[in-house]
């Protein structure tokens, strides 16, 4: 266990939370995308490749941990669970907020042409996005690093000029 809070910075207890529920996190979603895909095969077929998929999850996760860990500033190695962690929620979020709203604006894929319907689906999910990520980010106590972020990608966008 030294050895695991020592690799990953961590000093106090508490802390050990992230790791935790980034194995559950990365665990259920193994199992989600398994039976969004083989849910006719029954359990038998999707746990086991539940658990192949997760070790292939966490085998990309640790290999992103790497590319990002000199490019995001960080003061733990900890911290880019806790990132991961903000990304994987605003993402789920801004969808979750996204498709009811464009039912209450009466928008379906059967009144509008299905390429324009995703186009505007996209959109409202990448403006929820936006807010929601500063706010989760803000939530999970990493407000600075997302709030240059939000900033970064709104300057790509085009919103604000670089000064």
């Amino acid at each position: 266990m030294e050895k695991f809070k020592k690799h990953w910075e961590i000093q106090k207890n508490w802390q050990l939370i992230f790791p935790l529920f980034g194995i559950l996190i990365l665990g259920y979603s193994a199992f989600k995308i398994a039976n969004a895909f083989l849910s006719d095969y029954g359990l038998y077929t999707v746990i086991p490749v539940s658990i192949l998929l997760y070790f292939v999850l966490l085998k990309f996760t640790l290999f992103l941990f790497k590319k990002l860990e000199n490019r995001w500033i960080l003061d733990y190695r900890w911290e880019m669970i806790r990132v991961f962690m903000v990304f994987a929620i605003t993402g789920s979020s801004s969808m979750f907020v996204g498709r009811p709203l464009i039912k209450m604006m009466g928008i379906t894929k059967d009144n509008l042409n299905p390429f324009v319907y995703w186009i505007l689906f996209i959109l409202i999910g990448l403006v929820f996005y936006q807010i929601l990520l500063v706010f989760f980010g803000w939530l999970f106590g990493q407000h600075k690093f997302f709030w240059e972020f939000e900033k970064k990608m709104l300057r790509r966008f085009g919103f604000f000029k670089d000064s």
